[in-house]
């Protein structure tokens, strides 16, 4: 089996636990090819986020081009843009790949640092107009809905109502919403809706959540799985990830993306 070539638009995590690090890590292990547009440098760590240095928009297309002529591309992952040109020289040029588009919009990081300014908060709806999937968490997608989210059913509701005005599925990401039960909730135009449910997992080992579930979803996509397979996978190694943590840093660490010491064979059973 030729694995799908997953092209991923991110930027660079220096702790290796988000970001394009985190993206090549899911990215293999769920059997694709990682190609990479770099957005972003960071410097950071499980603690804070102490630089950052923006990718000129020029340069990122340029990655983004190389890989398409060459090599091809199956899916799109969108995570850290690095800057409201940026966000709109890449929503253009998206437009020249057949290829679904799974789109994290990226706004603050797993410390608190701000990842995103207003200006390019505003940019992320051409990108979600491209976009086959956005995948916000809660205060993501309060931002991007404008609506305040409480509850699960205020999530679901903001959810539907970005589906509707922006024409893209929505998968909501309950893990900010209070409660024992972590739902995740996917809306897909045309009125489709699949939830799951999960126990909370307290921990504070959760740095690249978000970023190692997109990039899954994006693989499973590019392999021709339809989303709610493709999310219910990605959902289930993202848990059983946070589950292996290897405990680093003293903040908020990685997630253990390849399950410990697990062999591939059980990996690959897990993954169906």
């Amino acid at each position: 089996m030729i694995p799908a070539k997953i092209l991923i638009i991110a930027g660079s995590d220096s702790g290796g636990g988000a970001g394009i690090q985190a993206d090549i890590k899911a990215v293999t292990l769920f059997g694709g090819h990682a190609m990479t547009a770099i957005t972003a440098i960071t410097a950071q760590n499980t603690l804070t986020v102490d630089g950052i240095i923006a990718v000129p928009a020029d340069m990122v297309l340029k990655q983004i081009d190389m890989v398409a002529e060459d090599l091809g591309v199956d899916a799109v992952k969108i995570g850290m843009i690095g800057s409201p040109a940026t966000a709109e020289a890449v929503a253009e040029r998206l437009t020249r790949l057949d290829a679904p588009v799974v789109f994290d919009p990226v706004m603050v990081a797993s410390s608190g640092a701000e990842l995103a300014d207003q200006a390019t908060v505003e940019a992320f709806r051409k990108l979600m107009a491209v976009s086959k999937l956005v995948t916000p968490n809660a205060p993501e997608l309060e931002v991007l809905s404008g609506r305040s989210i409480e509850t699960a059913e205020d999530m679901e509701d903001a959810a539907l109502a970005l589906c509707r005005d922006a024409g893209v599925a929505v998968l909501a990401k309950g893990g900010h919403v209070k409660g024992p039960v972590v739902i995740d909730t996917l809306v897909e135009p045309g009125g489709g809706v699949t939830r799951w449910e999960s126990p909370r997992i307290e921990t504070l080992n959760t740095h690249g959540t978000g970023c190692t579930l997109a990039s899954a979803i994006a693989t499973g996509v590019g392999q021709g799985r339809g989303l709610p397979d493709a999310v219910g996978r990605a959902r289930e190694y993202v848990q059983r990830a946070i589950q292996e943590a290897p405990g680093f840093g003293r903040g908020h660490g990685p997630i253990g993306h390849t399950l410990g010491t697990m062999p591939w064979e059980v990996i690959h059973k897990l993954l169906r």
